[in-house]
């Protein structure tokens, strides 16, 4: 049994410690207490965008700050392999979507892991989260469907990169899938990407102008938490 399932069964039967706040002692059915689920619930989505935005950065909205009971369900999710949380917080993620006024037809963009990212977590955390959150936009009454136009490159952590190292390595990084960007191409749909964290723009920057040239449209983008250096805005400002 893989280490991600055992970990998500184990959520469900055995005490264990909040993603959230840390507390335990008490069996989790989503790994969160009420009071971090609460709290989760209460972020209303805005519209970000960094500070500068790399040039193709798209209209992007997101959750909430990288901050508080939103960061540590995030990492504890992505680097520490608590599955149960890919409901909670892809159904979240569909709700920033929905907040975004997509219309009645969606395709859904993630951007792609690498292999290594793939083997080091045990899966495809921002795949799992992205088919929660086409089931919420599904539950909302939008025809929300999947489509994986890119393919990402094994390449260098790009944690302590700059703003501009950053743009370098997610250009090498990304490639397309060229039958998969032909079909998308070919229906007016549009795409929306999906990510769990921005912080410089530039991964988002850098595959909506990918998109754009192989003429695939980019409505915008969706993410859980932004690294904010500035007020978010709200999205009727935006």
């Amino acid at each position: 049994m893989g280490a991600g399932i055992l970990a998500s069964l184990t959520d469900l039967v055995l005490p264990s410690a909040c993603a959230g706040c840390g507390a335990f002692g008490r069996v989790l059915r989503r790994a969160v207490c009420p009071a971090c689920e609460a709290a989760l619930r209460t972020l209303t989505p805005f519209a970000t965008r960094p500070e500068p935005a790399p040039p193709g950065f798209p209209p992007c909205a997101a959750l909430g700050p990288y901050a508080g009971v939103l960061r540590t369900a995030l990492l504890d999710f992505k680097e520490r392999g608590r599955r149960a949380l890919a409901r909670p917080l892809g159904v979240l993620l569909g709700d920033v979507v929905v907040a975004s006024a997509p219309g009645p037809a969606v395709v859904l963009v993630p951007v792609p892991s690498t292999p290594q990212a793939i083997r080091a977590r045990q899966g495809d955390h921002l795949g799992a989260l992205t088919g929660w959150a086409a089931w919420r936009l599904r539950d909302a009454g939008v025809h929300a469907t999947v489509a994986r136009p890119l393919r990402a490159r094994s390449r260098l952590d790009s944690t302590e990169l700059d703003a501009a190292g950053r743009r370098a390595e997610a250009e090498a990084k990304f490639g397309l899938r060229a039958p998969e960007a032909g079909r998308l191409r070919d229906t007016p749909v549009p795409a929306i990407l999906l990510d769990d964290i921005v912080t410089t723009g530039a991964t988002l920057a850098v595959i909506s102008s990918r998109l754009e040239a192989a003429g695939v449209p980019v409505t915008g983008a969706a993410v859980l938490a932004a690294t904010l250096r500035r007020r978010p805005l709200s999205l009727e400002r935006a």
